[in-house]
């Protein structure tokens, strides 16, 4: 099906936004709106847009790194701006941009980036395969190429992290990590 083109969706076809008002019942100790409902948004974008692109249930296989760059506060607008950046055969990566608008100022920040790793499952809960992706501009040529190359530093990440052997002897363990913020209990 690679190069049957009806397979093909453009990206616009699921470009996805959602925005929501930031109320008290979301705010944490520190009177900020909460992580977790910021990821919880996200994982709600990001299906929506995966969803919209396979014609398939979708589920979270991984989210890469989320860094929250900047506080949301209590009143603010957030808005999630979801599109699929890449696909694989029954994967698709979701990239989310969340902005925050304080609506007395009009201060926009952007909070969050982030990467959802989605897969297509049909009605027996098994993986199908997505539709291809039509790049319609240079910036969404850009998006793939750089999503393959973190899937490819991810694989490799993993490979190296299986590498890793502890060392039996506890003084070659006190050495590794020396300079660290630990010690080892005797």
């Amino acid at each position: 099906m690679a190069n049957d083109t009806s397979f093909y969706k453009p990206v616009s076809f699921s470009v996805t936004v959602i925005t929501e008002l930031m109320i008290p019942s979301y705010s944490n100790f520190g009177g900020k709106i909460h992580g977790g409902i910021l990821l919880s948004l996200m994982d709600k974008v990001a299906y929506v847009c995966a969803a919209k692109h396979a014609g398939n249930y979708c589920v979270t296989a991984s989210i890469d790194t989320v860094d929250f760059l900047e506080p949301v506060e209590v009143g603010d607008l957030v808005s999630l701006m979801a599109s699929v950046n890449y696909v694989g055969r029954t994967s698709l990566v979701v990239g989310i941009r969340v902005i925050s608008e304080n609506i007395k100022t009009n201060k926009i920040y952007h909070t969050n980036t982030s990467y959802f790793t989605m897969v297509a499952k049909d009605e027996a809960n098994q993986p199908v395969e997505v539709p291809g992706l039509i790049l319609e501009n240079r910036n969404q040529v850009r998006r793939f190429i750089e999503a393959r190359r973190r899937k490819q530093l991810k694989q490799n990440h993993k490979h190296e992290a299986e590498e890793i052997i502890m060392p039996d002897d506890v003084a070659v363990c006190r050495q590794m990590l020396a300079g660290e913020r630990c010690t080892i209990a005797n």
